[in-house]
């Protein structure tokens, strides 16, 4: 028997859960990939110290690399059950990661170009999103936990019929992962529609909540608290917080202290022009999240289709709209880092 002939009998046999072989090379190249994104991510998180990005970026690059190692064991072993659970597992939450590093830069860009033509408070959009991030985070894995177990995935350690007999508790697993990946959808198509609306109020000065130009809070025995010296000097944090300079009175340094302790939440009125800077940051965001609800849309056209639907068996649609799609979401941060396009002076 030749060897297409060979692998044609092993993809249709009773023992192969995928309904095709995942293509060896095609495993190695997003292996490649993800690991110099996610090596990538690491240097420059550590050189801008952004670090949120270790917990969110990196992270979904980790994930992917287990799933896609678990899709490569299984093109050497289709037989294996447990890299077919790994990788459906991995992939299907590795990219809330990444979508939780979006949020934060959004709430980032808004905090520094002007809090009040936008909805929701610079701070919400990262605490709000990423709470549903990890509902969503959370709600993807209980269902594949179910799923996984289900005795239609497997039976003494090993993968049965193919297609499988879907079993209810599989189908309750698989429903409840949808359920997951709607919620992300659903997040990432709300921000998207609250990003464009902010962006629009910027351009047209559409101002919709009436803000404060100095933070009451901050006040002095003498009055207000004027900004960090860092500030003045435009020295900016991780999450584009002021950090001292070094060079202030004692005096100066408490007053720092207590703004920086405090501003990071609140939102002024302000008018920041739209830097070059920030409107490359600001288009890589959108391009970023736009790979993301592509691949949200994917995935829940494929689980709605079933564990044994067309679209969930066929290699070509999970290779271009999930693992290229999530490729191209973190390659776009490693080329248009926030470290270097947000949080550091600008004087363009």
């Amino acid at each position: 028997m030749s060897f297409d002939g060979a692998s044609a009998l092993i993809q249709h046999s009773t023992s192969n859960i995928y309904g095709y072989i995942p293509t060896t090379w095609i495993c190695a190249l997003f292996i490649a990939l993800y690991a110099i994104s996610t090596l990538a991510h690491i240097g420059e998180a550590v050189r801008t110290k952004t670090w949120f990005m270790l917990c969110t970026v990196v992270l979904c690059g980790i994930s992917e690399l287990i799933g896609w190692f678990a899709r490569l064991w299984s093109s050497k072993n289709i037989l294996a059950l447990t890299p077919f659970l790994m990788q459906i597992s991995t992939t299907i939450f590795a990219p809330t990661f990444t979508a939780a590093a979006n949020f934060i830069i959004l709430g980032s860009i808004i905090k520094r170009v002007g809090p009040q033509y936008s909805r929701l408070q610079a701070y919400s959009f990262g605490f709000i999103f990423i709470s549903i991030d990890v509902v969503a985070l959370v709600v993807q894995a209980v269902g594949g936990g179910i799923a996984s177990s289900a005795p239609s995935l497997a039976a003494n350690g090993r993968p049965v019929t193919a297609p499988p007999p879907v079993s209810s508790q599989s189908v309750h697993g698989g429903h409840i992962m949808l359920g997951g990946i709607v919620v992300q959808l659903v997040e990432i198509v709300v921000s998207l529609a609250l990003s464009a609306e902010f962006f629009y109020n910027y351009y047209t000065r559409r101002v919709i909540r009436d803000l404060p130009t100095v933070d009451p809070t901050l006040t002095t025995e003498k009055g207000v608290a004027t900004p960090p010296v860092a500030a003045r000097n435009g020295k900016k944090g991780i999450f584009g917080r002021m950090k001292r300079a070094g060079s202030e009175t004692a005096s100066e340094q408490t007053v720092a202290a207590d703004v920086e302790k405090k501003s990071w939440k609140v939102d002024l009125a302000i008018e920041h022009r739209m830097s070059s800077k920030l409107v490359i940051m600001s288009w890589a965001l959108a391009f970023s999240s736009l790979c993301l609800l592509i691949r949200s849309i994917y995935r829940t056209i494929e689980l709605s289709n079933g564990w044994n639907g067309r679209i969930i068996q066929t290699q070509v649609y999970f290779n271009v709209l999930d693992g290229a799609m999530v490729v191209l979401s973190m390659y776009t941060l490693n080329f248009f880092h926030p470290g270097f396009l947000l949080y550091e002076d600008d004087t363009a």
